[in-house]
């Protein structure tokens, strides 16, 4: 059982004992340290946050704890109900609320459930931020207010169709285009809160017909949670079995995107940004940025419309702060995750089926032949252990200083770019080991480079 501490929220299986696991007094503790800090960062006027689930059958008691937890601080709670991570943070800046929680451990299994903690921008806390949460959970010295000073308590049901309208109402989303298009459309929801938003999202845009696979929002998800290629047999099945155009996954919060194409194999993770990105480049001209992990692909298309592309260190939050700092118009993830800024600065999966179905429908192509046309490239992700002691860092350090008469980064562990290749190796914070992606224009150059780089790592060891 585990109980897993960082700066972008707390995380962990329910249960056991305080300290090790995400049990009541655990939940209590950490939403005391938030609500600690965002009163600090808001003196004078009640503050509002608003709160948000998945549909893990965790959530009620979750909920429960964190919502009277908040009230208990003095600060007005604002309950979604079964919701979406990208729902929540839009509702933030919609409300002037000054922050966000959002009860969701994403692709987890079932037994997990944590903490997803937002600024009054509706986005993830930065590194200081996050600290000053930890620093503040730990602290004794907590004061909870009396009977007459305790937060309000208010119900919004009304949400997800107020985020579904904001989709729609987007300038690149056409929906007449869809809607001549007559797709069919089958979805994977997980039985999370996906199964309510997304079948209601696809009639909305005009879909013709939408088969909803494991959409009942009862949190007894039916396979691994996490949007991989392994746990979407059955998906794949239903889109070549009902001839569909096209079939969606999204995770249990519907924050990540995959798609599975009219031939029942997978579009690819990696290339639902990438899919995205290249009609917005087409209507909007700007620079993206997508994290160091992710694929080449993305710097590719934006280059070839003679934009700028920027790769930032792992994290949606710096994801997030490079496409800030580079003026993008659109960037996120490898994991099917879309930001588009034009609504709001967090990965969305609502906006990446709209703006997607919008690009298939005037492109005139099926799914396969929309993949042929952006550049070839496989991903082989592997890790090395390491013996406890070793200095990881000392060892990136001499693979970054073998390699420095190519292209590289330190921004995030160690990249190093050879042509249209790359490899990159970041440690992990919470086991003694380096993770080592590499990209290639074929899965066996690519797992060709990652033993290439290994062989380096194990003779510096």
């Amino acid at each position: 059982m585990t109980l897993i501490k960082s700066i972008s929220g707390i995380r962990g299986t329910i249960g056991g004992t305080p300290g090790n696991n995400l049990t009541p007094a655990d939940i209590v503790k950490f939403v005391t340290g938030y609500a600690t800090y965002i009163i600090s960062e808001n003196s004078g006027g009640k503050i509002k946050i608003v709160v948000g689930r998945d549909a893990r059958v965790s959530g009620a008691m979750v909920n429960s704890l964190v919502c009277g937890t908040l009230m208990g601080m003095g600060i007005d709670v604002i309950d979604l109900g079964l919701s979406t991570t990208p729902t929540v943070e839009v509702a933030v800046t919609s409300y002037v609320a000054q922050g966000g929680i959002i009860l969701t451990a994403s692709h987890n299994p079932g037994e997990w459930n944590a903490l997803k903690l937002l600024n009054s921008l509706g986005e993830f806390l930065d590194a200081d931020a996050g600290a000053k949460v930890l620093e503040n959970a730990e602290s004794q010295e907590v004061q909870y207010c009396n009977v007459n000073e305790l937060g309000s308590y208010t119900v919004d049901h009304t949400f997800i169709d107020k985020h579904i309208k904001m989709v729609l109402d987007l300038p690149l989303v056409d929906i007449k285009a869809i809607r001549r298009a007559n797709f069919k459309v089958a979805v994977d929801a997980v039985n999370s809160t996906g199964g309510i938003v997304i079948p209601r999202l696809l009639r909305a845009l005009g879909v013709a017909k939408v088969f909803d696979l494991y959409c009942e929002p009862n949190g007894l998800f039916p396979h691994n949670p996490e949007p991989l290629p392994e746990h979407l047999h059955e998906l794949s099945k239903t889109v070549v079995d009902f001839n569909a155009h096209v079939g969606f996954v999204v995770d249990p919060d519907v924050d990540r995107l995959a798609i599975v194409s009219e031939d029942g194999k997978m579009f690819g993770e990696e290339y639902t940004l990438v899919a995205v990105a290249d009609y917005v480049l087409k209507h909007t001209p700007g620079n993206t940025v997508s994290n160091m992990s992710s694929t080449r692909a993305l710097r590719d298309v934006t280059e070839a419309k003679g934009q700028s592309y920027s790769a930032s260190a792992v994290g949606e939050v710096n994801v997030v702060k490079m496409m800030k700092d580079t003026d993008s118009i659109i960037g996120g993830e490898g994991n099917g995750g879309v930001i588009y800024p034009e609504l709001h600065y967090g990965r969305d999966a609502l906006v990446g089926i709209a703006l997607f179905l919008t690009h298939l429908a005037k492109t005139g192509l099926t799914c396969s032949q929309l993949r042929a046309t952006y550049p070839q490239y496989t991903i082989s992700k592997n890790k090395i252990t390491l013996s406890a002691g070793m200095d990881t860092d000392l060892i990136l350090q001499k693979v970054q200083e073998k390699y420095k008469d190519q292209p590289n980064s330190t921004i995030d562990g160690v990249k190093i770019e050879f042509g249209n290749e790359w490899v990159h190796l970041r440690k992990s914070n919470t086991e003694p080991i380096i993770r080592i992606y590499a990209e290639s224009v074929s899965a066996a150059k690519a797992e060709e480079l990652a033993e290439k780089i290994i062989k380096d790592i194990k003779s510096l060891i």
